[in-house]
């Protein structure tokens, strides 16, 4: 049995679908493949996803998107023993005007983008693994070959099949990701009232919050989220592989001791626990870029290790999206054309596309956040200077700014080489 298409898509993430949305709107006859029972039915995600790229091909986008919160106000917070330092932004035009982000359940947001995909014109198939690809006398990747009694299916193929990509591996575009390039996102969900939410987050409607959190992972490198659902809470970790490894604890220890800060362990009270759940990240950025492309194929998502981590910026399902549309784009372009076509052009236009961009510019700040000096010494900086700062302490007289700085700088082992150093690899790395 063989079944032929112009672009065949493996994976219904927002990185396929958004391929499969792409190549059907350009007149390319498309086959979207899922592994999952329904698109999103594996999918784990622990942010706010920012949706605005799709208004490229989803005009309507705002008030179709199925989101449980519109985030009105992010916060990032350090903590430092049980001392916690919070800058908070509050912005209502978050919702009221061009939305900017939203906490969603993957799985009804990759069902809702993969129905987008059908209306394009995408043919979607479930429950089905690609088991690999099929090539002719060149090595030109052809088609894929199904668990589907061994159905094959021809056509330019977009490998958007996750962290890990066996397709991207078995053609040889893969490289062995060291543990140090991955990180492992964990997190829990518990249930609230959505009118206790509302007060204890001091937000109404459908607005909702972030909290990006720095410090909260011991001696582990990595970060911490706390983010508002519309009646439930989701509270996680995102954890350097090879640090959880050497220190051999588990995920959900670290996330218990997260919850249980003075600071957080309020957000819990009369909750209950709903769900807890884990995924490999690619967060090491443009440095870990595998190879894109080889001829009939080309990579998108987590599988080109798209995934945004500079620490100011946590952005994941945006730039899977965006990858996604690049790859359509160029899959049914290459389908249509009577010429032998360099697929190497692909790396070059995701390159030039805003995903590839931010990757380039920020392609040192992965490093940066990882550091010992960020993960535990700035948090212990930050609260040791504003608690000499703010605590009265009469009748001793009051000390000055440079004084507290030094003494913080002391206490969090912070030297002065290093803050310079740190200085100029953050100009660096965000000018």
């Amino acid at each position: 049995m063989k079944d032929n298409y112009d672009v065949v898509v493996v994976g219904a993430g927002p990185a396929g679908s958004a391929a499969a949305i792409a190549a059907s709107s350009a007149g390319a006859k498309v086959l979207l493949v899922e592994r999952g029972p329904f698109p999103g039915s594996k999918n784990v995600y622990g942010g706010v996803i920012y949706p605005g790229i799709l208004e490229r091909y989803i005009p309507d986008w705002q008030n179709e998107v199925p989101v449980e919160r519109w985030i009105t106000r992010r916060s990032t917070m350090l903590l430092s023993g049980d001392r916690s330092v919070t800058i908070d932004y509050d912005d209502p035009t978050w919702r009221t005007g061009r939305k900017n982000g939203a906490t969603a359940y993957r799985a009804d947001f990759d069902r809702w983008l993969a129905s987008k995909a059908q209306k394009a014109g995408a043919d979607l198939v479930c429950s089905t693994l690609v088991k690999g690809v099929t090539r002719d006398a060149k090595g030109r990747v052809t088609g894929v070959v199904t668990d589907r009694d061994g159905a094959e299916i021809s056509g330019v193929v977009v490998a958007a099949d996750g962290v890990n990509s066996l397709l991207a591996k078995e053609v040889g575009l893969y490289p062995n990701f060291k543990a140090e390039d991955l990180t492992l996102g964990a997190k829990e969900v518990y249930r609230l009232s959505k009118s206790r939410i509302d007060s204890i987050f001091s937000v109404q409607s459908d607005c909702g919050v972030d909290i990006e959190i720095l410090g909260a992972t011991g001696a582990i490198s990595g970060g911490g989220f706390l983010y508002t659902n519309s009646d439930t809470i989701s509270i996680g970790v995102v954890l350097s592989l090879a640090d959880l490894r050497n220190a051999k604890l588990r995920p959900e220890k670290i996330i218990a001791d997260l919850r249980s800060h003075p600071s957080i362990e309020p957000f819990f009270a009369q909750s209950e626990l709903v769900e807890y759940s884990a995924h490999l990240i690619p967060e090491a950025g443009y440095r870990s870029w595998p190879k894109l492309s080889i001829d009939g194929m080309v990579v998108a998502g987590d599988a080109a290790s798209t995934c945004l981590a500079t620490g100011i910026w946590l952005e994941g399902v945006n730039m899977a999206i965006g990858s996604g549309f690049v790859a359509g784009e160029f899959a049914a372009s290459a389908s249509k054309s009577d010429r032998p076509v360099n697929f190497k052009s692909y790396d070059r236009l995701l390159k030039a596309s805003f995903v590839g961009k931010n990757h380039v510019r920020f392609k040192n700040a992965p490093h940066l956040v990882m550091s010992d000096s960020v993960q535990r010494g700035y948090p212990k900086l930050a609260t040791e200077f504003l608690a000499g700062l703010l605590t009265v302490g009469d009748p001793v007289p009051k000390a000055g700014l440079g004084e507290l700085l030094r003494k913080a700088r002391k206490s969090s082992g912070i030297g002065r080489w290093q803050l310079f150093q740190d200085l100029i690899a953050g100009w660096r790395t965000f000018r």
